[in-house]
């Protein structure tokens, strides 16, 4: 009796012994799964990325307070200040709050053209560590006066072409343009008028240096605008002829005794008269806009907003001009084949081809012109230090 108690309890050993092991399998084979998951989904690079951001920003706390021990000989002999701008020209702005946190007075450092922290926030156009900058009342006074070895103030830096790796940012030059004069200009409405007229050691006022630096960008910009316009001004004048044509020779043919189109009480005709004389119209507007484009003067303040106006205007009634003249063909189509579903249906899912061909060649231009023309200004709302 005692060795089949024995034996009972030694199975109910090994079956629980098997229950634990099927257990840690399935809990370790979850976790591979899971972290198998994690991998190809993309998850387990941001969560890395935000690991390593967040103990990096501790490193450099941890940094920052040893900092402040240290006079400005220490300082300057342990590489900050050259570490600061660095951190200003790469646009990281965590690490200039942390510094200047623990060393305000680092604000007014030089580099060895004697250009400010503030200076190479403008000339690299970082826009946060600019903002930062501005938004500290205590240092504006001293900001705007300051000037480099060649005697260029704040202004002037702005009026310089930005770095390459910068404008490669943007696309096509007249929108490159058009981010350049957004930043001489934000930066003229908080310099006070003194700064305006100053000249370098060049005898050049900030306007000087703009219009000479960015001459040759200008140019592209020029080629690019009449470029893009010429190419999609031809596009419209087609849609117009057609869309003209159309409306004349309506589907069907027209009554030999009273003159009215035979199926003018139909839906589908009203759909199709309604449609061409959209896509009329708003080709009409395009190519108005495209031919403003090509006979504008080109100024530097064209840029600014007139030129990418009219581009938007003329690319977006393109855009609804190509949509509602396949509106057009699909319902002619219709009018035409009474019903048969069998081929109509392959045929507007073929009309639709030219206008997804359109939203994916043409349409993030034109939402990135527009983001680029009434996007908020450069200096964005930033907490103090």
């Amino acid at each position: 009796m005692q060795l089949i108690k024995d034996t009972l309890l030694e199975k109910e050993k090994n079956y629980y012994s098997w229950i634990l092991f099927f257990l840690y399998a399935a809990f370790f084979g979850l976790h591979a799964l899971d972290l198998m998951l994690l991998k190809f989904s993309g998850i387990k690079q941001i969560y890395d990325l935000k690991l390593i951001h967040t103990r990096s920003l501790e490193v450099l706390k941890c940094m920052c307070k040893h900092i402040t021990a240290l006079d400005i000989e220490e300082c300057a002999a342990g590489l900050v200040f050259d570490a600061l701008f660095q951190a200003t020209k790469n646009g990281t702005a965590e690490f200039v709050v942390e510094m200047l946190k623990a060393r305000p007075n680092s604000f007014y450092t030089e580099d060895k053209n004697r250009r400010s922290i503030l200076m190479c926030a403008v000339e690299y156009r970082q826009e946060k560590i600019f903002s930062i900058f501005c938004s500290v009342h205590a240092w504006k006074c001293r900001l705007y006066s300051t000037t480099d070895n060649r005697g260029n103030n704040c202004l002037h830096i702005a009026g310089m072409l930005a770095p390459d790796f910068q404008l490669a940012r943007i696309s096509g030059a007249a929108l490159q343009m058009q981010r350049e004069l957004q930043w001489f200009k934000e930066v003229q409405s908080i310099v006070p008028e003194s700064c305006k007229k100053a000249r370098n050691k060049d005898g050049e006022t900030p306007s000087d240096v703009f219009t000479k630096s960015h001459k040759e960008l200008a140019k592209q910009g020029e080629e690019w605008m009449k470029a893009t316009a010429s190419s999609s001004s031809v596009v419209g004048s087609l849609i117009i002829t057609i869309m003209f044509a159309a409306i004349f020779t309506v589907p069907g043919g027209n009554n030999q005794e009273t003159g009215f189109p035979i199926f003018f009480g139909k839906k589908s005709f009203m759909v199709f008269l309604i449609s061409d004389a959209i896509s009329l119209f708003t080709a009409s507007i395009s190519v108005l806009m495209f031919l403003g484009i090509l006979t504008s003067r080109y100024a530097e303040e064209d840029f600014y907003k007139s030129l990418p106006q009219k581009l938007i205007l003329g690319l977006s009634t393109l855009f609804i001009s190509i949509a509602t003249m396949m509106v057009t063909f699909s319902s002619a189509l219709i009018i035409m084949l009474q019903g048969r579903w069998s081929v109509i249906l392959p045929i507007i899912m073929l009309a639709a081809l030219p206008v997804t061909l359109f939203m994916f060649l043409q349409f993030p231009l034109l939402v990135e012109i527009f983001i680029s023309t009434y996007r908020p200004g450069i200096l964005v709302k930033t907490k103090k230090l």
